[in-house]
C-alpha cells in the first residue's frame, strides 16, 4: 500500500482552536482523523483521513465483549523555526505491532503508517500549539469490529489515529509526587498483557489507583504480581531509582512496558557516562537504600510527563521522603534536555527526531 492509495475528505466545517494557556489533556480533538479497515482475506484496506467523527459499530461488535484492542501515544511539536516534528515514532509503530502480536492482531506497515499520520499532522498543522511546553498529542488505536460473540480473535478490524492538542503537564514547573506501594493488587504477570499497550491493562489499574487517591497519593508503585517483592512500574509509567551515584531501572521481565521514553532515558544516560543498570530491583532493596542514606531521587517516564519525579514512598505504614521531598538534580537535567530536544532547542545527537515535513535546501 502507497501513500498515494489514500483517500483525502477534508472538513466543511473547522472547529474553534482552544487558546494554549487553556489546553486540558485529551478533550478536544483536531478536525480529521485517520481511519483505515482490515478484512480477514483483503488485509488492511482503504485507508482514508476524514473529518474528526463519530464511529458507528453494532452491539455485537467483539470490540464490547472481549477487548481485543491496543494504542499507542506519541506527540507532535512545533520548534522555535516552525518545524513540525515527531519523537521517535518509528518506536511506537514497532511497539503497536508488538501489542498487536500478542492481541492478535494484524500488523500495519510502519512505513505506511509513519507516512499516513504525518499528513494528517500536516492537514492539521494549525492545531499544533506553539506556546512553551505544549505539543500535539497523537493517538493512534485499532480495536475489533467483527460483530459476533465467540471468544476467538477478531475477522475485522479497524486501525484510527486522533490527534489532540494539549498544554504543558506541568503547569508550574516540575514537582515531585507521593507514591503508595501497592500491596493488595497486581498490573500484570509474566506471561500475561503486561508488555502490550491494551486498554484491559489500564482498566485493571484504575481500583488501585482511585483506593491510592482517596488515601492522599497520586499513584501506586506496581510490584511484581508472583512475589509482590519485586518494582515494575509505577502508575501507568516505567520508574528509575538513583541508589549511590547509579541508575536503576526494573529489567523488562515479560510483564513490564517497553516505554519509548524508558528506552530514551537510558541511551541518555549511556551518552552521558552515568552508571545505569536494568535488573530486578525489590521494595527491600530501595527502603535500605534510603535507610542508609543511598537512595538520591526517583522518577517515572512517560510520554505524557517525560519525567515525574517522585517525593515520597508509602510502604509499610512508613513514609519514605526523598531529597527533601525536592525534585532532583538528575530528574531536572533530563526532563530539561529531552524537552529541549523535542523542541529544536538543543541538538538531537542521538537521532531522534523525525522531520513531518522534509526541509527543501536552497542551492
Amino acid at each position: 500500500m502507497k501513500e498515494h492509495d489514500m483517500e483525502i475528505t477534508l472538513t466543511t466545517t473547522k472547529k474553534e482552536k482552544p487558546k494554549s494557556d487553556q489546553l486540558e489533556f485529551g478533550k478536544v480533538f483536531t478536525d480529521h482523523m485517520f481511519i483505515m479497515d482490515y478484512t480477514e482475506g483483503s488485509g488492511w484496506h482503504d485507508p482514508r483521513i476524514v473529518p474528526y467523527q463519530s464511529i458507528t459499530l453494532e452491539p455485537s461488535a467483539m470490540i464490547f465483549h472481549y477487548g481485543q484492542s491496543v494504542f499507542e501515544g506519541m506527540k507532535a511539536y512545533y520548534t522555535d523555526d516552525k518545524d513540525m516534528v515527531l519523537f521517535r515514532p518509528e518506536k511506537n509503530f514497532q511497539r503497536l505491532n508488538k501489542s498487536n502480536d500478542r492481541l492478535c492482531i494484524p500488523e500495519v506497515d510502519i512505513d505506511f503508517a509513519l507516512a499516513a499520520l504525518k499528513k494528517l499532522i500536516v492537514i492539521d498543522k494549525e492545531w499544533i500549539p506553539d506556546a512553551e511546553g505544549t505539543s500535539l498529542y497523537i493517538r493512534p488505536f485499532i480495536i475489533s469490529t467483527e460483530p459476533y460473540l465467540g471468544v476467538s480473535p477478531s475477522s475485522r478490524y479497524k486501525f484510527i489515529i486522533i490527534m489532540s492538542p494539549v498544554g504543558s503537564y506541568y503547569k508550574e514547573g516540575i514537582h515531585p509526587v507521593k507514591i503508595a506501594v501497592e500491596k493488595e493488587f497486581v498490573r500484570a504477570v509474566v506471561g500475561g498483557t503486561g508488555t502490550a499497550k491494551t486498554g484491559g491493562n489500564y482498566a485493571s489499574s484504575l481500583k488501585a489507583q482511585k483506593v491510592s487517591e482517596e488515601n492522599g497519593y497520586s499513584q501506586v508503585l506496581w510490584l511484581d504480581g508472583v512475589e509482590k517483592k519485586y518494582i515494575e512500574e509505577v502508575g501507568s509509567m516505567n520508574v528509575f531509582f538513583k541508589i549511590d551515584g547509579e541508575v536503576v531501572t526494573p529489567a523488562l521481565n515479560g510483564s513490564i512496558l517497553d516505554g519509548v521514553t524508558r528506552s530514551s532515558i537510558i541511551e541518555m544516560l549511556e551518552h552521558w557516562n552515568i552508571p545505569v543498570s536494568q535488573r530486578k530491583i525489590s521494595m527491600e532493596e530501595v527502603y535500605q537504600a534510603h535507610q542508609e542514606g543511598k537512595l538520591e531521587e526517583a522518577f517515572g517516564t512517560g510520554t505524557a510527563a517525560v519525567i515525574s519525579p517522585i517525593g515520597e514512598f508509602f510502604w509499610n505504614d512508613e513514609k519514605l521522603i526523598l531529597n527533601e521531598g525536592k525534585t532532583g538534580e538528575l530528574s531536572t537535567k533530563l526532563y530539561n534536555t529531552i524537552t529541549r530536544i523535542q523542541t529544536g532547542k538543543e541538538e538531537d545527537q542521538l537521532g531522534w527526531i523525525t522531520h513531518v515535513e522534509e526541509k527543501v535546501t536552497q542551492e
